[in-house]
């Protein structure tokens, strides 16, 4: 891949609104996904005044809270975060997959940052090692997904 100079964002987070949903289907493991993206707000200077946390029951509910809090105007980025643990029926497949599609949805038809923070795994142990353990923080990555986001959005052309 070849050196391109071009646009990027960068996670700024000068004066952005950010909306957070949360599941609170496994809230042991949610509850860590959205101390991480907290911590990583703060870090990038999100006030708490500029933060809003919403709780829904699961992560098939994510889109719908996300779309509400998009099209209100009143952020700049809704980060989804929530824990879908594979059991033994296929209710994972349908869980995941349409939580996912309908984030990406609502991004792209309001134009605002939707950032699908939700772990995926086949076991809890996996999750765990997502919320600060070797596989990173995922919280906090999708905190710094959306920031950088917004700000590469103020700096292209086009509506918002």
């Amino acid at each position: 891949m070849g050196s391109y100079a071009g646009l990027s964002g960068r996670p700024d987070a000068a004066g952005a609104r950010v909306a957070v949903a949360v599941s609170r289907f496994n809230a042991d493991i949610t509850s860590e996904l959205l101390d991480g993206a907290v911590r990583a707000l703060h870090e990038h200077g999100v006030e708490d005044e500029r933060l809003s946390v919403v709780w829904v029951p699961g992560a098939f509910e994510l889109p719908l809270v996300a779309q509400r809090c998009a099209a209100s105007g009143a952020f700049d980025a809704v980060v989804c975060l929530g824990a879908v643990i594979r059991g033994e029926t296929p209710h994972f497949d349908y869980v995941a997959g349409q939580a996912a599609e309908g984030c990406t949805r609502v991004a792209l038809d309001t134009g605002v940052p939707v950032v699908f923070g939700v772990l995926t795994t086949d076991d809890e142990a996996q999750a765990w090692a997502r919320v600060g353990g070797v596989q990173g923080h995922k919280g906090e990555e999708a905190v710094l997904t959306a920031l950088e986001m917004v700000d590469l959005l103020r700096r292209l052309p086009g509506a918002r």
